[in-house]
């Protein structure tokens, strides 16, 4: 057991894994409980502070993302309990174990929100892909496979949250067909036109005389 009890070992269980093993991915996953813990009250942070034009779609989007990560927390715990482990989840235990750097307490307009979660998001993304790898070297492909789940979930909002960071982009496809090349082919056009307007002036000049 390490001195923090994260990787305790409650119960016997049946599984086919040896106890030295489960003791290492128990205090992974209790790592990961800790910190998906954290960001869950740092968005629930964010969905009760919120303030600016767009404060109703974020406030609705944090509520959405703290209501999910209550589901990865589920499913993080379970999996420590289910390989005979204690789930060390209190706030205290998230507070102090936890991978992310404190949220800032002073903001309150939404893109500063939305910057702050992005990049907490895009830590915890990393650590859950390390972890895939770690458990998977340990040979727990459940777990692995837990991890996997999540991550694509993350990876998800993760998007959603940047969506909102996003200016106006001018698209610009591989063969030029982009809004730039529609700038260029529309001066190539409106060129074009006038230089046929003044022929037709010059020729119907000379037929005059």
């Amino acid at each position: 057991m390490g001195s923090n009890g994260r990787s305790q070992l409650l119960s016997d269980t049946r599984i086919d894994m040896p106890a030295n093993v489960r003791s290492q991915v128990v205090a992974i996953l209790n790592q990961t409980l800790a910190s998906t813990l954290d960001l869950k009250t740092q968005v629930k942070q964010a969905h009760w502070n919120v303030k600016g034009m767009d404060f109703y779609q974020l406030h609705e989007l944090f509520d959405e993302l703290a209501s999910e990560l209550e589901e990865y927390i589920d499913m993080v715990a379970e999996r420590v309990t289910a390989l005979g482990g204690v789930a060390m989840g209190t706030a205290r235990v998230a507070a102090s174990q936890s991978e992310l750097p404190e949220y800032p307490l002073d903001i309150l307009d939404g893109k500063d929100h939305v910057t702050a979660l992005a990049d907490r998001y895009a830590a915890y993304a990393k650590s859950l892909r390390d972890n895939i790898d770690a458990t998977d070297d340990l040979g727990d492909a459940d777990t692995a496979d837990l991890y996997t789940e999540i991550s694509r979930g993350i990876d998800k909002r993760l998007w959603f949250l940047e969506a909102h960071l996003h200016t106006s982009i001018e698209p610009v496809s591989i063969n030029g067909s982009g809004k730039g090349a529609a700038k260029a082919t529309s001066k190539s056009a409106a060129k074009t036109a006038a230089t046929g307007k003044t022929s037709a002036v010059k020729a119907k000049k000379t037929k005059a005389k």
